[in-house]
């Protein structure tokens, strides 16, 4: 292909964002395929105290840095590798290593604010929203940020009530009027199989 096959997947967290990608990556046949996460840029911190870090709401599109990430998807969309950054959730700031991406077939965007941004919304060629039940992607949400992050639960169910709720409201849950395709109850493996259908069909006819 001349151009990357780029995939947004956008959704609430504990949606089941990962899930969907990991199925597209693995189903998509003899392609080469690269992961773009969101996560990964959040804005760097480390000019602040931890204390300040602390308070930072991520679930508000300014947390992100979205002139890095722009630039760089584009630059895989022109054949460049780049070297994505890494984030520490532990110490809320950009950790010091990254990791090299190269140029692939098909590039997945995953993140909550993966269909947020015209511009980047315009790079893409499928735009997937999954959309799952507010308790589901609570819970699930809960179980990572003790288990993987290190949070308590006083401090999760705190974050959730304060910016999470709120902000999935008034900005992610719009974002699925972007999408092209709206996945319910989350990564059910029906939809998804319609999907990697669709893009090995797309892949094999611009091969």
């Amino acid at each position: 292909m001349s151009k990357p096959f780029i995939i947004g997947i956008a959704g609430g967290s504990g949606s089941g964002k990962s899930t969907v990608t990991n199925k597209i990556v693995d189903a998509v046949s003899g392609a080469h395929t690269a992961v773009i996460v969101q996560d990964n840029y959040y804005r760097d911190q480390s000019d602040l105290t931890f204390e300040q870090r602390i308070l930072t709401n991520y679930d508000h599109p300014r947390a992100f840095d979205w002139a890095l990430m722009i630039q760089q998807v584009d630059d895989l969309k022109q054949g460049l590798p780049i070297k994505m950054p890494q984030y520490s959730f532990t110490e809320h700031t950009r950790a010091a290593d990254s990791i090299t991406i190269v140029p692939a077939t098909v590039i997945v965007i995953e993140g909550l604010f993966a269909l947020y941004d015209a511009a980047l919304c315009d790079m893409m060629s499928l735009k997937i929203y999954v959309d799952t039940d507010p308790d589901v992607r609570f819970i699930r949400r809960l179980t990572r940020d003790i288990s993987e992050r290190g949070r308590s639960m006083e401090s999760v169910i705190s974050q959730y009530k304060a910016t999470v709720r709120p902000m999935h409201n008034q900005f992610i849950e719009p974002s699925k009027r972007n999408a092209d395709v709206i996945l319910p109850q989350g990564a059910n493996d029906p939809a998804v199989d319609m999907i990697t259908a669709r893009v090995n069909a797309l892949i094999a006819l611009a091969g």
